[in-house]
């Protein structure tokens, strides 16, 4: 039976069976667990509907390459800018802003494992949508999170690009780089589930961690930067402890983190197809402490040995021959990054366009057309969105917080209100420590309401003083944006 638009997951029988990864199909707490492909029959989930073995196993995650995923998710383009906001918003500040948001954006991506269990049926913030705010909630939260994803995909195809001009010094035409890196991504991202994907995003995250430290090693014996004024005359990396940004510079700093860390609504995908949900926790806890540690670690690091001399994005701080070592070990990270962001949005169109169809989880033409045609409009219109707007960093960051901080911090608090409210757990009797985390939720959205308006303001001015200055390209330009 439908709820609010929404096929609901068959009710389960209560049972203190342990979820184990081989054990056969089992329903626990409403929700139906997987098992591998070899050995399961026909279960029905929530999402994905009846799942047997003619179709492409949508459960196969176990939590460590969940984990893997939701690091990837997140630790990559936002890192590489990470020593420019220490020397913006001082070392010290910078390092406490850092922390605190990847705290609080682990409160809000504990919000999403949690509603997802209360709700197997939920697979994107849409359907978040349908449930709190009907189906006006679910339009307008669908497409801002498909935009988003396809602005933050766009940027991957860039910073890839990015890359292969480094190392090949400029040979092709950036826009022939963007187009080449577009291929690639899409035929990777063709295949039909997160599971089968999670091996390109382990090479990814091995190659974004040793690109950052073979950076941090090599600015740590460097005498001076490739970019700071060379022997013998004197230099300063005028490393700040704590500097004095207007708010326009504060709020596009702390817009950037948040956009860093904005991979809380693609978790609702990710744990969409784990084999055992209730693992959420233990995959979330050891991606933020390896995104949070990453950030704060690598961030510092740099910074403290290249001060203000750093390049953005930061691989190009230790020189040309530096970069393109560095880049040649990211490059397959960032590729992986744009897989992800282009994978994600596409099943979000494919699902929404075959909920409650037997073509969902079978191997039907229909379902392989359609779904290479998703994979396919998604990466071009990427594409597009990445040669044809001459402001794309600024235009990213505008996006960034009109979009991003809405989606990994407002509604989820709302999310959790909303819930305890639909339980009954929200009432005038409630424990204080309950009163606390509502009270600690409605701060939130307000500050995040704040931090989009800033964040908003902050992007076009820069918008606006580069179109003045002439800092802009052309469309579909050629010319090199490794040269940072």
């Amino acid at each position: 039976m439908e709820k609010n638009g929404v096929t609901p997951a068959v009710e389960a029988p209560n049972s203190d069976a342990y979820y184990d990864d081989k054990a056969s199909s089992t329903k626990q707490d409403n929700y139906t667990v997987d098992v591998a492909p070899a050995r399961r029959g026909t279960i029905h989930d929530g999402v994905w509907g009846d799942l047997d073995e003619d179709g492409p196993n949508y459960r196969g995650l176990g939590w460590v390459r969940t984990s893997i995923i939701m690091i990837k998710i997140q630790f990559g383009l936002g890192v590489l800018v990470m020593p420019s906001i220490l020397h913006t918003l001082g070392m010290v500040p910078g390092i406490i802003i850092l922390i605190a948001l990847g705290l609080l954006t682990s409160w809000t991506d504990w919000i999403v494992g949690t509603f997802k269990i209360a709700h197997p049926e939920v697979y994107t913030l849409a359907d978040v949508g349908m449930l709190m705010f009907g189906k006006v909630g679910r339009e307008v939260l669908f497409v801002m999170y498909w935009l988003y994803l396809i602005f933050v995909a766009a940027a991957g195809l860039l910073g890839a690009s990015t890359a292969l001009n480094a190392l090949s010094e400029h040979a092709l035409c950036t826009a022939i780089f963007v187009f080449i890196c577009a291929v690639v991504v899409a035929g990777i991202a063709a295949i039909q589930t997160l599971d089968k994907i999670s091996w390109f995003t382990w090479v990814g995250v091995v190659g974004i961690f040793s690109s950052l430290i073979t950076l941090a090693i090599a600015v740590g014996i460097q005498d001076r930067p490739s970019t700071a004024p060379q022997a013998p005359l004197p230099w300063d990396k005028n490393v700040v402890a704590f500097n004095n940004p207007t708010l326009l510079e504060a709020m596009a700093a702390i817009s950037t983190i948040i956009f860093s860390y904005s991979g809380t609504p693609a978790f609702f995908s990710v744990i969409s197809e784990m084999r055992d949900p209730r693992k959420y926790n233990k995959a979330l806890i050891l991606c933020q402490a390896v995104v949070i540690g990453g950030f704060v670690i690598l961030g510092a690091v740099v910074y403290h040995f290249v001060g203000v001399y750093v390049a953005s994005p930061a691989l190009g701080s230790a020189g040309v021959t530096m970069k393109k070592v560095c880049y040649g070990l990211a490059l397959p990270g960032l590729i992986a990054g744009a897989v992800i962001n282009c994978h994600v949005p596409a099943k979000l169109v494919f699902v929404r366009i075959f909920r409650n169809s037997h073509h969902l989880s079978k191997n039907t033409p229909t379902h392989i057309i359609t779904w290479l045609g998703c994979i396919f409009t998604n990466v071009s219109i990427s594409f597009i969105i990445a040669e044809a707007i001459p402001v794309f960093g600024n235009l990213l960051s505008f996006a960034g917080a009109l979009l991003s901080t809405p989606l990994c911090l407002t509604i989820e608090c709302m999310m959790f209100i909303w819930e305890d409210k639909r339980t009954g757990r929200l009432h005038s009797g409630m424990s204080i420590g309950r009163k606390i985390l509502h009270a600690a939720n409605f701060l939130l959205i307000l500050g995040s309401f704040f931090c989009m308006i800033t964040g908003m303001w902050a992007s076009i001015d820069a918008i606006r003083g580069d179109v003045k200055k002439g800092n802009t390209v052309a469309p579909f330009s050629c010319a090199d944006n490794s040269n940072s």
